[in-house]
């Protein structure tokens, strides 16, 4: 029986690395992407190779799928996950810093995809695995760039996944919800770079405040979770089309979900403690 080959994007910590070693425990070979690899020695040292890799640079990327197919003459699973969250004012982010967000979010994965999919239509087989968030399907103020970034993603997921169908390969969204990563330090450093001062203040300050609370850290699931997960479906002979996980993120769909739009940004903003009117 052939090993089967996963390539995993923004594995140096959290979602990606915890999801290398699930990967490898079920018996993958496993190549662990990030743009630091020294950040990488725990994986390499389990027998996880490492792989120097920046999604916002096609040369990388294009060397990346080159070696893992030259290596092991396959790519089974793509996994996704390299991404961050860019947060501030639509007003007050500049738009380098939005079309970088969207680089790394979504054309970096993307382009990863369309390097890959050569390889799974030639074995008539792959899965191809996007980590949005539940952030794809709802809206919370200040985080318009990222948002956008993650609907986006959903969107390609699924025009992708009717394209190639007929190749046998499948295209499964991820939309975690609340996970102890870095994520929320990094958004709320980001959120008071471009907005804690001029108009948005009292916004930024309410919203990072709440993604840093030790209220909320506590509330978050492992990244376990969302390894998990993700061995269900490309393990699954008919994985789901997306799966929601971690806290939070089935509620907060469904909520979004019945509720009006206005009856939602309320919510939203109860629960982020935005400054009333």
């Amino acid at each position: 029986m052939t090993t089967k080959t996963a390539l995993i994007t923004g594995a140096s910590s959290g979602i990606g690395e915890t999801t290398a070693l699930k990967l490898h425990g079920l018996g993958y070979t496993v190549y662990a992407a990030a743009r630091r690899t020294d950040r990488l020695r725990k994986l390499a040292d389990r027998g996880i190779h490492p792989l120097a890799m920046d999604v916002t640079d096609d040369d990388s990327m294009r060397a990346g799928i080159e070696r893992v197919t030259a290596e092991t003459g396959r790519i089974d699973v793509l996994v996704n996950n390299a991404g961050y969250g860019s947060y501030g004012a639509i007003e007050d982010v500049p738009l380098s810093e939005a079309r970088y967000q969207f680089e790394v979010n979504v054309f970096g994965a993307m382009r990863l995809a369309q390097l890959a999919l050569p390889h799974m239509r030639a074995q008539h087989s792959g899965t191809i695995i996007n980590i949005t968030s539940m952030g794809g399907k709802i809206h919370t103020p200040l985080g318009g760039w990222y948002h956008g970034t993650k609907f986006a993603l959903e969107a390609l997921s699924d025009c992708l996944r009717m394209e190639v169908k007929p190749f046998g390969i499948d295209v499964v969204v991820i939309e975690p919800g609340g996970i102890k990563t870095e994520w929320g330090t990094i958004a709320a450093a980001h959120l008071r770079k471009a907005s804690t001062t001029g108009p948005y203040l009292e916004q930024a300050d309410a919203v990072a405040t709440s993604m840093t609370s030790e209220t909320n850290t506590k509330r978050m699931s492992p990244p376990t979770v969302i390894a998990d997960t993700i061995a269900k479906a490309v393990t699954a002979r008919r994985p789901k089309t997306r799966y929601a996980t971690g806290f939070g993120a089935r509620p907060m769909i469904t909520l979004r979900r019945i509720l009006p739009d206005r009856g939602f940004d309320t919510f939203i903003a109860r629960a982020t403690g935005l400054p009333r009117n």
